[in-house]
């Protein structure tokens, strides 16, 4: 297929909905990692989202025939509103093909681009149910089909964006960082920048559960990947394109895999500069970009004073998502160490313990007592980088403190660390009380220390949860004849506390 992709994107009529978007510096992630970062703003767009510029590109190169009979889709995500939006302007019919499984905010957002112009179908569980749907109702209704990403129109409207950066920044790019799905837009701005600056590398990013074009670049030919992981939904695709693998063939010059905790960094950077949220497959790019300076620091030639250009190209966040970006974004940054240390059951080496964390910053401390020889503690550590993990856990080693590294393990930081507990038949006389007290560095250490050391600490649950008050729960045994000085203790902590010993949730699951 000989296509001049060069005059195509020159020639793309994309301007009628879409924006030339900023290219912003990021001051503080050039800083931390001693290059020039910039920040293609895609999320800008009107449909937070680069999609609506293939999407109509490719309406607009129909004839007047093929509009009035209309166009078809499949898509749960950014190229449904994309497809909307421009129906809504061209005044066209639009089918959008959506899974059954789509959450009805998405579904809202595309009638709320296309209104009277669009008829949305549920079909299936899948994209590729609703995909192979849309290509029987393309044939029974004679629609035109707009491809999210295999389509030369589609792919010309995305590489606008190639054409933007070389002419907001005339000076030298090392390199241009692109998420890829279907390979749409990197096969877009490939093809325009590497025939007028070819010195610019273009660099795909794709998470490591979905890297089918990286797989297939290996491979020479097209794979199939078995399922894909949806964290980054944007990019979940198990298929690349035919025309974007033949262009990524041509033009790309490596892809660079990522995962979920890189991404939730990659967020939380973004936010650090700009103050707006990119959804998963948004940021993408940002970790590809920082990965990228890594790996080299590593070697005997480093990345330093580079411009590097990253697209941010979606910020259709679902809100819900939040809690675990923020979760994670201090695990993907290295900034967050989380251990299992085994310790003697006896008096004295909870504490003895909490001397060697120092003045460090405890994100979490999990603990329940569940054996008269040891205990088992599940405690998260803020650390200034990717080493001082292995450090912390030498060091507990070296004072006799049996530690499993969980940093890097995926079932600690999904599941165990939200089971840790349970009932236990040590726990006698327990008194379980729920703190408050001001979150600041080495509050927890303090407030823990101010306790008698002969009240033995059955159980302990703490997460730092980013505001200004922590909270923690305790359960403690405390001797009878030592009721009096535990009321005083109380009394004086200057701490908000509840009693919850008779809870009932406590009696069902604890006590």
């Amino acid at each position: 297929m000989n296509i001049d992709y060069l005059k195509k994107i020159l020639t793309a009529r994309v301007y009628d909905v879409a924006t030339e978007t900023p290219l912003e510096l990021a001051p503080a992630l050039s800083q931390r990692l001693n290059n020039q970062i910039y920040f293609k703003r895609e999320d800008m767009q009107s449909v937070f989202s680069f999609k609506i510029r293939g999407a109509y590109n490719k309406m607009a190169q129909l004839s007047d025939a093929e509009r009035k009979r209309g166009v078809i889709c499949a898509s749960a995500g950014n190229h449904a509103q994309g497809v909307a939006l421009s129906a809504a302007r061209m005044g066209c019919r639009a089918v959008i093909v959506m899974p059954t499984t789509t959450p009805p905010v998405k579904i809202d957002a595309v009638k709320a681009r296309g209104g009277v112009h669009v008829q949305i179908v549920l079909h299936g569980e899948s994209y590729t149910d609703a995909y192979n749907h849309a290509l029987t109702l393309e044939k029974e209704q004679k629609l035109t089909f707009v491809h999210p990403f295999d389509d030369p129109d589609v792919i010309a409207g995305q590489g606008t964006i190639g054409m933007e950066i070389l002419r907001q920044h005339s000076g030298p790019i090392h390199a241009i960082f692109v998420a890829i799905g279907g390979g749409g837009l990197i096969a877009g701005v490939a093809a325009y920048v590497k025939q007028i600056r070819p010195d610019i590398k273009i660099i795909g990013v794709q998470t490591v559960d979905s890297d089918a074009m990286a797989r297939s670049l290996k491979a020479g030919e097209r794979v199939t990947l078995p399922d894909v992981g949806l964290f980054s939904d944007g990019t979940a695709v198990r298929l690349v394109g035919e025309e974007t693998f033949r262009l990524a063939q041509q033009y790309v010059d490596e892809v660079i895999i990522v995962d979920t905790d890189a991404i939730c960094a990659a967020i939380k950077d973004v936010f650090t500069d700009t103050r707006s949220i990119l959804e998963p497959a948004g940021a993408l790019a940002i970790a590809g970009a920082k990965a990228y300076v890594e790996r080299a620091s590593l070697s005997k030639h480093p990345i330093v004073n580079q411009t590097l250009v990253t697209i941010a190209c979606g910020a259709n966040m679902n809100f819900d998502r939040l809690r675990f970006v923020a979760e994670r974004a201090d695990l993907g940054e290295f900034r967050e160490a989380v251990f299992a240390v085994t310790m003697r059951e006896q008096r004295g080496s909870f504490k003895r313990f909490c001397s060697l964390i120092g003045a460090r910053n405890v994100t979490e401390f999990n603990y329940r007592i569940s054996d008269e020889k040891a205990a088992h503690v599940f405690v998260g550590i803020q650390i200034a980088d990717r080493h001082e993990s292995s450090v912390l856990a030498k060091t507990f080693e070296e004072h006799e403190f049996k530690t499993l590294d969980l940093t890097h393990d995926e079932l600690a930081k999904s599941h165990i660390r939200h089971l840790v507990g349970g009932k236990s038949r040590l726990a006698q006389d327990e008194l379980l009380y729920r703190f408050e007290f001001p979150e600041r560095p080495g509050a927890l250490m303090r407030f823990l220390d101010s306790m008698a050391p002969n009240w033995n600490i059955s159980l302990c649950h703490y997460r730092s949860q980013g505001g200004d008050v922590g909270r923690i729960l305790i359960g403690l045994q405390v001797p009878p004849d030592e009721m009096g000085e535990f009321a005083r203790f109380l009394d004086t902590l200057g701490y908000r506390y509840w009693d919850e010993s008779s809870n009932p949730v406590y009696k069902l699951f604890l006590g």
